[in-house]
């Protein structure tokens, strides 16, 4: 548990610069052999070395309010495997005022989102390919289309505002096909408004012989985005590079400047670019 940034997430054009109470627990239901928080989300209850301790949806609720956040945030590992939990944590929230976020990897099933949809206002979905070839290899499953209809379901039937993440890995889902897939799909069905944050690997458990992402393939991989027509595509863990920043999509002035989860400058004006007026898609305080 911690407070963090909405940034953080990641997570662009839902209030800017808020911040959020962060909880996760133990487990995944996917077994990504990269996976950045492995040694929690790779857990097993007869694991002991990771000590857990129970907060009540009350708690949360209190000490959101308390630190001065805006909302309680599902992350870290997978919220769906705590869906009962996740929900009774949405429900109070929203009574008290709160808003609400899960950073998933999208693998649940319609009957369970809309378990927690009246409750749900972020839905920061993982892509990880768009083949079931990539999905085997990384995630270990075979069928990864669900994710695909759930997403949709999350912004079509309740409304979520929906961010989406591409960890872009050499090797396995960096082949140019695959990113014009991805961004041509959530063109077509999110939206050529949907922010995509393409982020760069660090090697991690059974991966540590890769390199990073090269700079040079986010960069493809932006201008693919671009090019299929999203209008918002972010480069994520390249501190200080422009691709963090949000750039007004009808005249190009930049609105938002961040470095790593901080924004620097914030040129918006009640949600709107202060030179040609355009509202900047999502949710932003007045």
């Amino acid at each position: 548990m911690s407070i963090n940034p909405i940034e953080k997430k990641p997570v662009f054009h839902f209030y800017p610069g808020s911040q959020w109470l962060s909880l996760g627990t133990l487990g995944c239901n996917f077994r990504c052999p990269g996976c950045q928080n492995w040694e929690i989300s790779h857990a097993s209850p007869g694991q002991t070395f990771q000590e857990t301790k129970f907060f009540s949806p009350e708690k949360l609720v209190e000490l959101a309010h308390k630190h001065g956040c805006l909302g309680l945030s599902w992350t870290f590992n997978e919220p769906t495997i705590w869906l009962e939990y996740t929900l009774d944590g949405a429900r109070l929230a929203k009574e008290q005022g709160l808003l609400t976020n899960y950073v998933t990897n999208g693998y649940i099933t319609p009957e369970a989102l809309d378990l927690i949809g009246p409750y749900l206002d972020v839905f920061r979905v993982d892509l990880k390919g768009f083949s079931q070839e990539t999905y085997h290899h990384l995630a270990h499953i075979e069928d990864f289309t669900g994710i695909l209809e759930v997403t949709k379901r999350a912004k079509g039937k309740w409304g979520m505002w929906v961010e989406v993440v591409t960890n872009v890995i050499p090797g396995y889902n960096d082949a140019e096909d695959e990113l014009v897939r991805i961004a041509s799909w959530i063109r077509k069905e999110l939206g050529e408004y949907t922010p995509w944050h393409v982020t760069r690997f660090f090697p991690q458990l059974e991966l540590s012989h890769l390199e990073p992402t090269p700079i040079a393939t986010l960069e493809r991989a932006r201008r693919i985005g671009q090019q299929e027509g999203l209008k918002y595509v972010y480069l994520g863990n390249v501190p200080g590079h422009p691709g963090e920043n949000t750039y007004c999509s009808e005249c190009g002035e930049l609105l938002i400047q961040r470095h790593v989860f901080d924004i620097t400058q914030c040129n918006l004006e009640e949600g709107h670019c202060p030179h040609c007026h355009k509202r900047l898609p999502g949710r932003f305080p007045p």
